[in-house]
């Protein structure tokens, strides 16, 4: 496992983290057993950072059992979030913030995080109810280390973001074809040049990096160097850019996370060659004529009001485009 630093902390944080959010179950219920193999497996190879929030079903809970059980607590960064659209006023804020501590059976939470904040609005609404003090007060107590926010919005609102608080660290979505995308490589290094660690979430855009890819995009690949994965390629992009500070995987099965931990043992700046990136530069062209909707499957906006499953039609349309119109019907 490789290591970066966090520039605010001085920790030494894994370059792989682990994305809580797909732990393996089904209809929001998490499968411990399967789980907790998982996760040990995953500490034993090197990973130190553990991301959940209180809005994934089960996750949290999840965590807490599997780390108190085992005693590994102290051997890792817990990661959680806020869920700010649901608070109205300080009270909401401890309510919530209790229910995590008892969930994730801890008495601190390492990273804590305004959760999907997708416009700046939604952090002006959270000052108004206090959050400034309520941060300062939880971190003289030690409850809370380090304090960010996991964006969602557009890029105009990244950086008044960044400037209108004294944060920690942020989490921007962020792959090689999300390059532009909401905070994009721009926010990326703006974050980095004020001094902030910057940890990315869905890397492989939601697995359709990894088993989506469109025969024309894999011919792309294969055409460069045949015995490189897709996740390779999606990750070493990621992992070859310095101000990426670690990035975040929903590893689910032990295939996933044996290959992730072997891909984050060779995870360097300046990995990629000018080839690698000029093959990368070319896969973009190639899955731009495919892919209509840049969904991740994330599930934010449902459940819709009207009872449509709204990640799934995209996914579905997209299908169509990338691989065949029988697949996406």
């Amino acid at each position: 496992m490789q290591y970066r630093e966090d520039p605010k902390t001085g920790n030494r944080l894994s370059a792989l983290g682990y994305g809580c959010m797909r732990f393996p179950g089904s209809l929001g219920r998490v499968d411990l057993p399967a789980t907790e193999k998982l996760v040990l497996a995953a500490i034993e190879g090197g990973v130190n950072y553990f991301d959940t929030a209180y809005l994934y079903p089960g996750s949290e809970e999840a965590l807490g059992t599997i780390l108190h059980k085992n005693g590994l607590r102290d051997k890792v960064f817990i990661a959680t979030k806020l869920p700010q659209q649901q608070c109205k006023s300080t009270a909401d804020f401890d309510k919530f913030f209790a229910i995590q501590k008892q969930r994730l059976r801890t008495d601190f939470i390492d990273n804590y995080f305004m959760h999907n904040i997708s416009a700046y609005s939604h952090w002006d609404d959270l000052k108004r109810n206090g959050i400034e003090a309520w941060i300062a007060a939880k971190k003289e107590r030690g409850e809370i280390r380090q304090v960010g926010f996991s964006f969602h919005g557009s890029q105009s609102d990244f950086e008044p973001l960044l400037d209108d608080y004294d944060w920690d660290f942020v989490q921007i979505q962020y792959n090689y074809m999300n390059e532009n995308y909401q905070a994009g490589r721009k926010g990326l290094r703006a974050a980095a040049s004020r001094g902030l660690p910057v940890f990315v979430m869905e890397p492989l855009l939601g697995g359709k990096l990894a088993t989506g890819l469109p025969k024309d995009a894999l011919e792309g690949f294969r055409k460069a160097d045949r015995d490189r994965s897709p996740v390779a390629w999606a990750l070493g992009w990621l992992w070859d850019q310095p101000e990426v500070t670690l990035l975040l995987s929903g590893m689910n099965t032990e295939a996933q996370l044996r290959e992730n931990l072997a891909l984050a043992d060779a995870a360097r700046p300046g990995m990629l060659s000018d080839a690698d990136r000029a093959t990368i530069a070319d896969v973009v062209k190639r899955l731009n004529r495919s892919y209509k909707v840049p969904c991740t499957g994330c599930n934010y906006c449902m459940p819709c009001p009207q009872g449509i499953n709204i990640p799934t039609c995209f996914s579905a349309y997209n299908a169509s485009y990338a691989i065949g119109w029988t697949t996406g019907m």
